[in-house]
């Protein structure tokens, strides 16, 4: 693990050593805010939960741009060869990589935090689903991040890598439930439990049943072991 925490620390500074940070975290903060207050006051209910909802969406953009350059830019600029070479695995490399881009979602969510505070100086507050629906914001962050560490291991390109993680995260997200429409009675419940939109919506309702938590956590797991995969036939 010491390898993995070396690697996330190089990645997580690199964040901040240039203007993407500060300007992906200032767009999500302008699109998400704009969004949520936009409406909050017309509906006149201390409440979180078109927050929640429009949360999915917009991670499946925003998060993408976060993670296109982990390995693209290792690959395009060459330092990849170099990387492969140093006493480090592809576990502690995928690993450190995850971890500093879910570190960096985390941060990125934070500022969000002062809505609930703002919103509870409005009115009664129920702060049940807000836990949850935090826990759940997480959680979604992190299988976007692996779904987006996977895009950006296919490619030397930052932007299909961007175009595919996108394409993936919106799928899980929109698409799968627009689906359900046209889906006879019996595979509805298949193509719904495949929704991560499905899922985080549970979870931010304050239920935190396993199998919600299960589907992301197998998410992750899947996409981070397509990712070694991917690597090693790199190499």
């Amino acid at each position: 693990m010491q390898n993995t925490k070396h690697i996330f620390k190089k990645e997580f500074k690199a964040y901040f050593v240039s203007p993407i940070a500060y300007i992906v975290i200032s767009v999500f903060l302008v699109i998400i805010g704009w969004l949520f207050f936009s409406t909050f006051f017309l509906e006149r209910q201390a409440s979180l939960t078109r927050f929640f909802s429009l949360l999915p969406v917009t991670f499946a953009f925003v998060i993408p741009a976060v993670t296109m350059r982990l390995f693209s830019e290792e690959i395009n600029v060459g330092s990849f060869e170099l990387l492969i070479t140093l006493p480090v695995t592809f576990r502690d490399i995928i690993l450190g990589k995850f971890l500093a881009a879910v570190a960096f979602v985390a941060i990125m969510l934070s500022p969000t935090l002062l809505y609930a505070v703002t919103i509870s100086l409005l009115g009664e507050l129920d702060w049940g689903p807000v836990i949850g629906g935090y826990f759940g914001a997480l959680l979604l962050g992190a299988a976007f991040c692996a779904i987006g560490l996977l895009a950006s291991s296919v490619t030397r390109n930052q932007v299909i890598a961007f175009i595919i993680a996108v394409g993936i995260c919106f799928t899980l997200t929109l698409l799968m439930d627009f689906v359900l429409f046209f889906l006879p009675s019996s595979l509805v419940g298949v193509f719904q439990y495949l929704s991560a939109n499905f899922h985080f919506q549970s979870i931010a309702k304050g239920m935190l049943d396993s199998r919600n938590i299960l589907y992301f956590l197998a998410l992750i797991f899947v996409a981070l072991f397509t990712t070694h995969l991917v690597m090693q036939e790199k190499k």
